[in-house]
């Protein structure tokens, strides 16, 4: 069985192998989606293809849409290479349930793969094409919080949006210049409306987007590239939008263990890729059932009805108390509190870690005893009835295949947000957050692993992390099984507001932390003993 649109006509092989086929013409809907654009994302990688690309899969089946997504890369051009034109687009969309069950769908919503090369004219121009037509009403994005930046640390600019600035619309080569100059575009082709949605898993997602097209916008209008009627059309949220959003939805690299099971029951070249860019893909996308999807109701030129896929539509105020919930307090701190002891225990996958009792205390410590009386309730989900079922049926899907080392990746970029909101919460109330202890636990887990020594003394690999230079400088002689070694050697790293979004030692956290990192550098074993002690003297 080939995933074609020619292989899928053999629907009788399909259905034998438990397999789920599109219930409208995939071919149709292509056609009918690149000749009259409704909705394009940018950011075409695994999430997208399984959770959005399956909103819009369902919304089609439905009759509630009968366009699909045009699909835009600006990255990863082996993408669309490898992945999309092989399969004509298709997904082999595998579910994986905490119970060992799973579902197996093929999608066809995802009608045309462009890469968004300015050096080719041709797609440059198909993509100036789509954004001409007034008929397009949401640009979508999965691009990582790395895709939205314009500046280095220092406040220069990056290398390639300087030159993007300095260059103009002709030929930008980041993100954000490349939407900017197709919204330029569309502004001469007569300012059509248009909704700019992030769906990537950043605070204020919406904001940062908004900020990086208008910088963009701005400095060429200054530049002359564009006339300040640009600028006007590009600031007026009641024409362009920028929608925030919370999402969520654990979708690990594809898992060789689906591919074996695909590879039996007869689906053939399902084997995952790696392209020279260090993207991790394959013609499936495996991923957990549970999904959140909330946003922002802004949409200037309609929208497809999203509510009817699942989506939770709401105000703003809305999506960021739901996204202050998942990220400050019931998942993505756990998930970086336990990535990193699991690392040093000797769990590769992070399901494992969840058996682990000292794990799970800290987890459930962080989740329920100091995360939740600190978070508001966004009103269209309990925030403890979320955390339950991350700790009872998310974390533990030991069927997904997610690993610690995944998660792993770029904390530094995420502790301020992951914990430096919850430590802030206790020092606005109580006046300091000295009475923590899962919170500075996994802070000093993470900067303990750092030093890329497991609890047995063994060397491991650390994730990739833009501030690995920075944080083991500050590490430098610091020596495993010699605690006296750390001196004070973490005290500008816990200071450092920009890491943490607050001075931990003015919270009351910094000498906790320090002691807590001398315990876990005593030896074999020590790691294990400094979980148990603060565990277990803190229960309850």
């Amino acid at each position: 069985m080939e995933l074609t649109y020619s292989g899928i006509r053999e629907k009788a092989a399909w259905e034998a192998a438990g397999i789920t086929l599109p219930s409208y013409d995939a071919e149709a809907v292509a056609e009918e989606t690149r000749e009259n654009p409704v909705w394009v994302h940018f950011g075409i990688g695994n999430i997208f293809r399984i959770f959005i690309g399956g909103l819009a899969d369902r919304l089609i089946s439905a009759g509630d849409l009968d366009r699909g997504i045009i699909c835009a890369e600006t990255f990863d051009y082996e993408v669309v290479d490898m992945i999309y034109e092989p399969f004509d687009n298709l997904v082999l969309a595998v579910t994986l349930h905490a119970d060992g069950t799973d579902e197996k769908k093929i999608y066809g919503s995802l009608a045309e793969a462009v890469k968004v090369d300015t050096d080719d004219v041709s797609r440059w121009n198909r993509m100036k094409e789509i954004f001409r037509d007034p008929g397009l009403q949401m640009v979508s994005f999965t691009i990582t919080e790395k895709g939205y930046s314009l500046r280095n640390p220092d406040g220069s600019y990056l290398g390639f949006a300087g030159r993007d600035m300095e260059n103009g619309p002709g030929g930008p080569k980041g993100a954000m210049g490349i939407i900017t100059a197709l919204l330029l575009e569309r502004y001469r082709a007569g300012s059509a409306p248009l909704a700019l949605v992030s769906m990537d898993n950043v605070s204020q997602n919406g904001r940062k987007l908004r900020e990086s097209v208008l910088e963009t916008a701005r400095i060429w209008a200054e530049r002359g590239y564009a006339d300040e009627g640009f600028l006007s059309y590009v600031a007026d949220e009641k024409v362009v939008s920028f929608p925030w959003t919370m999402i969520d939805k654990i979708t690990p690299r594809p898992s060789e263990t689906v591919c074996g099971m695909l590879r039996e029951l007869g689906v053939v070249n399902m084997e995952p890729v790696v392209t020279s860019r260090q993207t991790w893909i394959a013609p499936y996308a495996n991923a957990e059932g549970p999904q959140y999807l909330v946003v922002e109701d802004s949409f200037p030129n309609g929208r497809p009805p999203l509510e009817k896929a699942g989506v939770y539509m709401a105000d703003r105020e809305t999506v960021n108390r739901s996204e202050r919930m998942k990220v400050t307090v019931c998942l993505n701190p756990l998930h970086t509190a336990l990535c990193t002891y699991d690392c040093m225990l000797g769990y590769e996958l992070f399901a494992d870690g969840m058996g682990d009792p000292e794990l799970r205390a800290l987890a459930e410590r962080l989740g329920y005893a100091e995360g939740l009386p600190v978070v508001e309730d966004p009103g269209i989900f309990s925030p403890k009835a979320f955390l339950d079922e991350v700790l009872t049926e998310r974390f533990p899907n030991a069927f997904l295949g997610d690993t610690s080392a995944r998660i792993a990746v770029d904390i530094s970029q995420m502790v301020a947000i992951r914990f430096g909101e919850t430590v802030k919460a206790y020092v606005a109330r109580d006046g300091s957050a000295e009475k923590l202890i899962a919170v500075p636990l996994a802070i000093a887990g993470w900067l303990r692993y750092l030093l890329a020594v497991d609890d047995r003394g063994e060397e491991i690999s650390l994730s990739p992390d833009p501030m690995i230079p920075y944080l083991r400088g500050h590490l430098e002689g610091v020596e495993f099984g010699r605690p006296e070694t750390l001196g004070d050697r973490l005290r500008p790293v816990l200071s450092n507001e920009n890491i943490f979004g607050v001075d931990l030692y003015a919270a009351g956290l910094g000498e906790k932390i320090e002691g807590m990192v001398r315990e876990e550098l005593g030896g074999v074993g020590a790691v294990r003993r400094t979980l148990k002690k603060y565990l277990t003297d803190h229960r309850g």
